[in-house]
């Protein structure tokens, strides 16, 4: 690449405008209206045949004990030990409801195994409840719920008593009646009509689809999502997407339904054993009291025993706290001790310890089931060792408060001891009746708590929102889609055209001419639209010889300060192809249009196009005349066909050794006489990058047209004029592009933009279909 060059190539780089840009893809227009409307039609079809789905979402409250105010609406129990001793841990709740027991009761109480659906034409409609006219269900010999039946058939109902059943590939199993038992291969079911089963409006086919109950149940826990509102919040919000807003919308609630349920059965278990523990023991201590009160009565009566004396009444007291004292420390450790046993032997069934048996110690009271030892699973092991420690240390702590209560005892039976003998007899039935009644006391104060416990069980989850499913399905979304489908239809269309555009190194416009190279350019010749050859006429305005005209204008431009009476021109190009004689043989007629006296010759003696191009039959050319010295110009001169005042004169003969022909002094003689006859002399060369026969002539021009035919020739290859022009070889060069594209040009082209010119008008068809290369 040569300095000016260079130079060139940066100011024509720097003068690149957004239009420029913009003209290189809006000239495929087609392609970004048949991408547009190709993508649209398709995203159209899917819209159409894509059944909707739905999001149903609900909300709900986690009623966190400790947190979230719930308690308040039992604090008139909270001091009989009812209200649960723990907070809900939400992420915990969140596993629970999304847990496969939780889903597998939804599955259970909705039939969700069981998918009825009608056929369409094209698609494939979910009907669900009110909108199925059929009810299938298996027999009691059957139980789809417990099994991993996988089928399909179809229920085509004849009218309102039959209905055919079919198979999944459409063959006929037989006639039935609707409520009677059909025996199978996977069971026994029946088929019941439901309440909108009218006339002849649900007598096409209904598919049955059963599907394992695993199956459904691992879809609907990955299509179900529930999370909080925020990290801090106890309010869980549930969605789950379906193609039936009511289904959707009666699996959430079901959910929330069987979590509460399973929390109430949870709560109950432990109240109910607790309960049932009390009652055993109220029935003894109930037959134990009832002794020790005819007891008392029998030794007032016998004895004539009216009452104790004010001291023993008050040493009767202090054995009275002393032995209640004794009675709870026993009854807690008796609880202890069980409770241990319990642990110990049935470690892998542990269960709540319920917190209204009296503990004092939280550790103990909110037993397994405490969010201490539920946090991770994997810590159970530990944190069961941990409560049987805590535990073992309790019940070490109530036999010292045994001792200490005996001792006590103790003390006050020394005392006892120094009474009459009617009154130590009258204490010590008395205080056996206080150990009974105060035990039986305290056993029925628990059962009433229990009682209550039962009573006011509330749900784990307060329902603030119920499901609700909008009438606009989340999927398709349409507008989306078509934006999609739009930008993908120019998306696409511009990718390509900027890839082939990226691997494109052919020349089309002036543009590529003027961006790689600062040779003059003297003008662009379109594509014509016929095969003549010829294609200049004085009486046609057409775009193709506009094209001529102007390359005429400005070669006049070039030659105004030429005091030459003749003018040659030579035409030439880098490879074979490009359109030379074409070019050579219509400037020739336009410059004779224009009252010159003009010759064509032809000196491509290797490839000759002119006599071909020309129609006429083999004469005496230029070769002809440099062999043979005897001949005149006067035999090789014809004049050019049609054309008023332009001769021509071919090549001759191919001779095997052109090069050296084009040295001789013949040649040098052929010019000078020429240039005596003409005003204009077209000479059509060799192409210079494949022969030297150009070179060796260039000296008898006064100017190159230099041809570079669009969409053929390399933009590399442009550097072959460039080195030429630089270096000086050839004369006066200046490029002219043929067989360029109008619709392709950029800024003022020929044929559309009209100007006056005669233009050729095409059916429609061509039109479409007119390549844009």
């Amino acid at each position: 690449m040569y300095p000016n060059h260079q130079t060139n190539l940066e100011s024509q780089n720097e003068g690149l405008n957004l239009r420029l840009e913009l003209e290189k893809y809006l000239r495929h227009w087609k392609w970004f209206l048949f991408g547009a409307l190709t993508f649209i039609s398709l995203a159209w079809v899917y819209v159409r045949y894509t059944a909707p789905s739905y999001m149903a979402s609900a909300s709900i409250l986690i009623k966190d004990n400790k947190k979230s105010g719930i308690s308040a609406e039992l604090a008139a129990f909270e001091d009989l030990g009812i209200i649960g001793g723990s907070a809900n841990n939400t992420d915990n709740e969140i596993e629970i409801l999304k847990s496969r027991r939780i889903i597998g009761l939804v599955v259970d109480s909705l039939k969700l195994n069981v998918r009825y659906s009608v056929l369409g034409r094209v698609i494939e409609s979910e009907v669900y409840k009110h909108s199925n006219p059929i009810k299938f269900d298996f027999s009691q010999n059957t139980n789809p719920l417990n099994t991993d039946i996988d089928t399909t058939f179809f229920i085509s109902p004849i009218n309102d008593i039959s209905y055919h059943l079919l198979d999944a590939d459409n063959n006929t199993i037989g006639e039935f009646s609707f409520g009677e038992t059909v025996e199978t291969g996977f069971g026994e079911f029946e088929v019941f009509k439901n309440k909108n089963f009218t006339g002849n409006k649900f007598l096409q086919p209904i598919r049955v689809s059963v599907a394992p109950k695993y199956l459904v149940i691992d879809s609907y826990r990955e299509g179900i999502n529930i999370e909080p509102v925020n990290k801090n919040s106890s309010v869980l919000h549930l969605t789950l997407n379906g193609a039936v807003r009511k289904k959707t919308e009666d699996v959430l609630n079901e959910i929330i339904n069987q979590y509460n349920f399973d929390a109430k059965v949870d709560k109950n278990q432990v109240a109910e054993k607790t309960k049932d523990f009390i009652d055993g023991r109220l029935k003894k201590v109930q037959s134990d009291l009832y002794l020790i009160d005819k007891e008392v009565k029998e030794f007032k009566t016998d004895k004539d025993f009216s009452g104790l004396p004010v001291e023993v009444e008050m040493a009767f007291e202090s054995l009275k706290e002393t032995t209640t004292k004794i009675t709870e420390v026993k009854v807690s450790l008796a609880w202890t001790e069980e409770i241990r046993k319990t642990l110990s032997t049935k470690s892998s069934n542990i269960e709540t310890l319920p917190s209204s048996l009296g503990f004092t110690d939280e550790g103990i009271t909110a037993g397994v089931k405490n969010p201490n030892l539920l946090k991770l699973e994997n810590q159970r092991r530990s944190l069961q060792s941990s409560l049987l420690e805590s535990l073992a240390n309790l019940s070490n702590s109530l036999k010292l408060q045994l001792r200490e209560a005996y001792n006590d005892e103790s003390k006050v039976l020394s005392k006892v001891r120094s009474f009459p003998e009617n009154e130590r007899g009258y204490i010590d039935i008395a205080r056996e009746q206080e150990i009974i009644s105060g035990l039986y006391q305290y056993l029925l104060k628990k059962k009433e708590e229990t009682d209550i416990s039962l009573a006011v069980t509330v749900p784990n989850a307060k329902i603030i929102d119920s499901a609700y499913s909008s009438k606009i399905p989340v999927s398709p979304r349409k507008s989306i889609i078509y934006l999609a489908a739009l930008l993908l239809g120019v998306i696409i269309p511009f990718v390509c055209i900027y890839v082939m555009d990226l691997l494109d190194t052919k020349i089309h416009s002036k543009q590529d001419v003027e961006s790689q190279t600062s040779v003059p350019f003297l003008g662009d010749v379109p594509r014509s639209d016929t095969k003549e050859k010829i294609v200049f006429k004085n009486d046609i305005r057409s775009s193709t010889s506009e094209a001529f005209r102007l390359i005429r204008t400005n070669l006049d431009f070039m030659f105004t300060d030429s005091q030459k009476q003749c003018k040659s021109i030579f035409v030439t190009s880098t490879t074979s192809g490009e359109g030379k004689s074409f070019i050579s043989i219509n400037l020739a007629v336009t410059m004779a249009s224009a009252g010159n006296k003009v010759l064509l010759l032809g000196m491509d003696l290797r490839v000759p196009k002119v006599t071909e191009y020309l129609n006429v039959p083999n004469r005496k050319g230029v070769t002809n005349y440099i062999k043979n010295e005897k001949l005149t110009l006067e035999d090789l001169i014809f004049p050019f066909p049609d054309v008023k005042g332009a001769d021509v004169i071919v090549s001759g003969a191919i001779p095997p050794n052109p090069a050296e022909l084009l040295l001789t002094k013949r040649v040098e003689n052929l010019f000078l006489s020429l240039k005596k006859r003409y005003d204009v002399i077209i000479v059509d060369t060799a192409p210079v990058n494949l022969v030297t026969d150009t070179l060796l002539i260039s000296k008898y021009a006064d100017m190159f047209i230099y041809v570079v035919r669009a969409n053929y020739l390399d933009k590399r290859l442009l550097n072959v004029p460039q080195e030429l022009y630089n270096s000086k070889k050839l004369p006066n060069i200046s490029i002219v592009l043929n067989d360029t594209n109008p619709m392709r040009s950029y800024g003022y082209g020929y044929g559309d933009y009209g100007y006056g010119y005669v233009i050729v008008k095409k059916p429609w068809y061509k039109k479409i279909l007119r390549r844009n290369s």
